[in-house]
This record gives C-alpha cells, structure tokens and sequence, in this order.
C-alpha cells in the first residue's frame, strides 16, 4: 500500500462528516477492508488514549487514514458526529478538497448534514452526499433522493443507483448500463450531463447541436469545475453493513473526486503593514518554499505532542528548518509520520497535497502555518468560523496541591480541541471551562480524570453575558500618587463609541503634538484592555465598541508605565458608565427533529422559553424546526426534548450571536455585581 505514488495528481483529501449515528465509522472500516487494509475487531475510531466513557459510543475527535486504490491515494478524515464535537470536525476541512456528507438513508438529511454542506459551501470545498445504510430503507430511497434535490437543489444528482433490491448499485455516469430499483439509468445519466456540460460552451454545443455521445475522459474537466463551482452535488448509495456499493464508492473516490491540483485553491492571505491583507496563492510545487497548515493537534503519552498539517506548497523531510506562523526561532523536524491505514508510519518525506503529522513538536498550534522562509511570516489561512463555546463550567481541583497539574491538563485540551475554552473569571476569580453542550463538557471532565488523574469540583454552569455600550461618552482621569520618593502621574482622556454587534474592540489614538509620548500609549491600551476583560456594568467583559485616546498630560519625572495603566483604566470605565451600558446575551441557534405529533408541544416550549421560531419543514413522519433561543433557556433542554418527544428527537445547537438581554435579566446580574477594590 505505501509503494502507491503520491504525487498531488494521485492524491485525493476527503473528509467524511455528519450527524453520529449515520454509520461513518462502519463505512469507512468497509472502504478500508475493500482495499485490503487490515481492520481491527474492535476498530472504533480513536479519542486519545484513556478516553472518557462518553467518547466509548461516539467520537470525540477527529481521525485521519490512508489507503490506496488502484494507482490512487486517498486520505480520508472521519469526523465526530455529535455538535458538541463540530469544533474539531470544522477545524479540519482546510486540509481537504472534497467533503463527503455521509446521512442515514431512513433519517435522510438531517439538520448536521445540512449545516455541513453550508459549511462546506462556503469554504469553497467539493460537496458529495453518500446515502448509508440502503439495504433497511429500499423502499424509502425514491421519496429520498426527490427530498434532497428540494432541500438540497437541482444540482443534486444520483451519481449511481440501488439495484437488485439494493444489494448493488449501478453506475449512471461514466458507463450508465443496467437496471436500477427506481428510476431510469439512461435518464440519470443524461441528467448528470446536462448538469456539467452547462459550464463548457464548446462541450454544449457538440452535445446539443450534433447530438454526439460524450465520452468520459471528455465529461471529466466539466465535471470537477461543476463541482468547484457548487454546481453539481453528487450523490451515491451504499450499505456500509453489507458491502453494497463500498468499492463503487473507492471508484468514485479515485475516478471523480478532486485532486488538490483540481479543487479550489486554498484561502492564503498575507498581513500586509498597512493592517491589509493579500491573497496568496498556494503551488502544489514540491521545490517551492514550503507553506503547510496545522488542522489538529493532539496528546500521545507515546509520541508527545502530534501536529497534523496539510502541506499546500514545497516538501517536508526528516530535518527540514520549520517556522510556524510568525515565530522568529525554527524548529527541526525529527520524525515524521504520515497515515496507512489507520496506523502512522514514519516516512522520509511529504511533499504537495499530502497529510502528515509531527511528532514531539512543541512549537506547533491549531492553525499555524509551517513555513521554511521568513519571506512567509505574515501568510495565514483564513480561518474557519467554528462555533463559540458558550456553555460553561467553573472549575477546581479537588485535591489541594492538583492545581497546577489542573492547569495543564487544561491547556492540552484546549490545544487538542478547538471548541474548548478556558478563562479566569474577572469576578469571581473561578477557573471556568466551557464548550459547546453537556455532553462536551462532561466528556472533557471525564478526560481529566482518566487521561490525566485530576479530580475537579464543578459549579452551577455560568452563561457567557458580555457587556456593550449604547452611545458615545468621553472619560477624563488623572492618577497622581506621592509617598516620598518618586511619584507617579499620568491623565488620560478617551472617548467611547459603540460599533455593530459582532465587531469586537478597536483602539485607537488622535494624540497630536506628544501630550501623551507614543512609548507610554501601549502602557494606556493595557488598562483600557483591563477595562473590556472586567466589565463595568456586571462584571462580563466588554465588546462591539471603538476606544480614541484623545489626549493627556505627563510629568517630567513622574509620569510612568503603571501611573498610565491606572489612568487609562479608570478613564475608560468612568466613560464607559456614561455611554449608556447594557448587559448582552448569547443566543443559539437550536435545530430539532421530532415525531410531527410533538410540533405543538416543542413550538410551547421554545415560545415559553423565550424562543423565536425561524423555519418549519415537514419531512415525512418527522418535523424540523429552527429557532432562536437564548442559552440560558437551553442549558437542560436534552431533558426537556426527551420528555416531550419520548426519546424520539434529536437537536442541535450553536451559538448565533449576542443581544441586549432583558431588563429583568440585567436588573438581576447588576444587583449579583460586587464589584473589586479599583485598585486591584
């Protein structure tokens, strides 16, 4: 299997994804075995070693692999299922061209699939949908593959078809002979025709006007810029459990999927010094200066810390000088190991297009580009937009003495998992963890106890609020203290103003003429940051507002550092308190999907709980509903579905974005504020 020639033309990225329970991990120990590779009994994908009894049914990480076929290689990434974990399967998808939305052929597409193709959409990415799991929902498939071209769109076409009583599949594009249990092969295959030929004005008009038959090696360029351009949505059946269609699926794999010369170019861009940016175009050149991006970081007790990386441009090999992002100091390369199977294997070298992992690699982090040249410094990917943790836990270490090995089990997590967060709560002073669901955080404290032995204590969950302004206001504030000695002073005088939900924080100065000398504004920003990190309303740190220092004074001798940290803090503060606060909410997008007989019980629910109900469809005997509600409406929600659909329903759930809550929400978080000593 590792003689098969990997050069990018060869190389095929695939990432599976979707809603667990769909079977991908079945399907892809089926790929596996059809290709000869080796599957373990007890061959459920991997959460790191000691994982948690949470991660034993699902998931909760991301699984790289590599197996040939024919002369093609391909690396698939099996992804976890549940939304708690769509952090680590989003974070993925820039190693890939193809993403591969894997539903249950019973369920249909259900509200993961169809965020993933969004996703996937938007990042540009091949979009395939496998149908699993034919074999105990023949008699559904018709009415299925009509859904997804309404839900979906027209460009959603059957690449191949159940037949034989869904015991095989018959290819309707590259040679479209046979019979199939529904519908019309000939007719499936014009359709797909139709479809890619649409983008090729030559290829058009020999089709149209003389009525030619195309032959494939003719449909092949039309087809891979109709997937590139979202123009075609391939769609193709399987049955993991019994073997229908798995060698179909390695066919349409190698044969029809992107290679990473073929898929869009991935989304370099270059900082550039006037705070600008400038797209960069990757070459899948092996003797180009090397660009490579870190999709996932993992833990080994065995190897250490493991990055695995993408390489987009140039080659990698045993000792090769690696900065990552903007680090002045390289690192060498020391073992390098690339994906047979499910089992990494030292290699010598990785060159365009091919997935790999370092190991014993300290100076990596999710995301960072690897490069060989500081000419590549300020090059980055743009990032994907994952989900925000808003569900928290404050957290401590039950034994005395465990906190600082707390601490950095904590970090590697979050290193590990990029829908993990960890902060210091300004206020009360509480480690607080949060991630994004129950089952999240609860497989992360079980991750601690068993990975690394640390027992923690956990609090009633807190909910993110932050904190905003509604109008513009100045603050003036002079910090003079004389002891004996050297004193300090400094004044500062700042205006805040309030910017869009969603924009973050923007300092900046309209100093002229040195009233404040340009060495002592740095220290000016850090107390106004120390401003938005502890609120001034409630406690919860402040976003969505621009901060001008407008002016100031200094003295000879005692003007200092720390004299304008004080000043720049209370300054914003005390313009902060006359810019009209107001405390801001984290709501979630919630999707459901339950028996139709609890849609009146559900849309109760949510109206009770303060939720906005945005869409309703019908699917089947099955009803889905999206809506907005606020998060600290949802944090038992699991139980409360459970109770209302019997066990039937299943949802997920993302944050959406902030909004001032209500006046009764507030009054109370006010009234909770104690706020510390202002000097402290």
């Amino acid at each position: 299997m590792s003689n098969v020639e990997r050069n990018p033309e060869r190389i095929r990225n695939i990432a599976l994804v979707g809603q667990a329970g769909v079977g991908k991990t079945r399907l892809v120990d089926a790929l596996l075995a059809a290709a000869g590779v080796e599957v373990p009994a007890d061959s459920r994908k991997g959460a790191p070693p000691g994982e948690s009894p949470a991660a034993a049914q699902h998931s909760i990480s991301t699984t790289p692999l590599g197996l040939a076929w024919g002369e093609t290689w391909i690396n698939l990434i099996d992804t976890p299922g549940y939304a708690d974990f769509q952090g680590a399967a989003l974070s993925i998808l820039p190693a890939v061209e193809t993403v591969a939305v894997v539903i249950d052929a019973e369920r249909g597409l259900d509200a993961m699939a169809r965020r993933m193709l969004a996703w996937a959409e938007e990042r540009g990415l091949c979009r395939l949908i496998i149908v699993n799991r034919i074999d105990a929902a023949a008699s559904r498939l018709p009415t299925l593959l009509e859904a997804l071209r309404e839900q979906v769109g027209p460009e959603c076409l059957a690449l191949n078809l159940p037949a034989q009583g869904a015991t095989r599949v018959v290819d309707c594009f590259s040679t479209p002979e046979g019979e199939a249990d529904f519908a019309s092969v000939a007719e499936a295959h014009e359709r797909l025709v139709d479809q890619v030929v649409e983008l090729d004005d030559d290829l058009m008009a020999l089709y149209l006007e003389q009525g030619e038959a195309l032959e494939p090696g003719q449909l092949h360029d039309p087809f891979e810029a109709a997937l590139r351009q979202g123009h075609l949505v391939p769609v193709c059946f399987v049955s993991a459990a019994t073997g229908a269609g798995v060698e179909a699926l390695l066919e349409i794999f190698a044969r029809l999927m992107p290679n990473p010369l073929e898929g869009n170019p991935p989304p370099f861009l270059r900082q550039l010094p006037d705070g600008g940016e400038q797209a960069v175009a990757a070459r899948a050149d092996p003797q180009a200066h090397v660009l490579a991006h870190v999709v996932r970081i993992e833990h080994d007790p065995y190897l250490g810390k493991l990055a695995l990386f993408r390489v987009h441009q140039g080659s990698v090999g045993r000792d090769t000088r690696l900065f990552a992002g903007e680090a002045r100091k390289p690192f060498r390369i020391g073992t390098l190991l690339r994906f047979e199977g499910r089992r990494p294997r030292e290699v010598a070298r990785c060159g365009p297009g091919e997935l790999c992992a370092l190991s014993k690699v300290e100076e990596a982090t999710l995301d960072d580009v690897l490069h060989d040249s500081h000419d590549e410094d300020h090059i980055r990917l743009r990032p994907v937009a994952l989900p925000a943790p808003v569900f928290g836990l404050a957290i401590q270490a039950t034994r005395h003495g465990d906190e600082q090995r707390l601490f950095e089990a904590l970090a590697k997590l979050v290193e590990e998992d990029p829908g993990l967060e960890v902060a210091q709560d300004g206020v009360t002073q509480e480690t607080v963890l949060r991630g994004l669901g129950e089952l999240h955080l609860r497989t992360t404290l079980e991750q601690l106890a068993q990975r690394f032995k640390v027992e923690v204590d956990t609090s009633t969950p807190s909910i993110a609020y932050r904190e905003t302004i509604a109008a513009t206001a100045e603050g003036q504030y002079r910090h003079k203290k004389q002891s004996g000695g050297a004193g300090q002073f400094g004044e500062v005088v700042l205006r805040v103003e309030p910017l869009p939900r969603g924009a973050g924080v923007e300092f900046t100065d309209t100093i002229r003429g040195g009233a404040i000398p340009a060495s002592l504004l740095p220290a000016v920003e850090k107390g106004v940051r120390q401003g938005l990190a502890g609120g001034a309303l409630a406690g919860y740190p402040l976003q969505d507002l621009r901060v001008t220092v407008l002016d100031g004074k200094t003295h000879p001798v005692d003007s200092k550092e720390i004299a304008f940290v004080i000043a720049g803090r209370k300054a914003f503060l005390e313009a902060v308190r006359q810019a009209s606060p107001l405390v801001l909410e984290p709501l979630t997008e919630l999707s459901v999907e339950a028996p139709g007989r609890a849609m009146g019980d559900l849309t109760a629910d949510l109206t009770a709980s303060r939720g906005r109900i945005l869409d309703t469809q019908t699917l089947g005997d099955l009803v889905s509903l999206q809506a907005l509600v606020p998060l600290a409406e949802v944090l038992d929600y699991p139980h409360r579905l459970n109770a209302l659909t019997g066990g039937a329903g299943t949802y997920g759930l993302r944050f959406s974005h902030y909004e001032p809550a209500p006046e009764s929400v507030q009054k109370r978080l006010i009234g909770a504020y104690r706020p510390r000593d202002a000097e402290g």
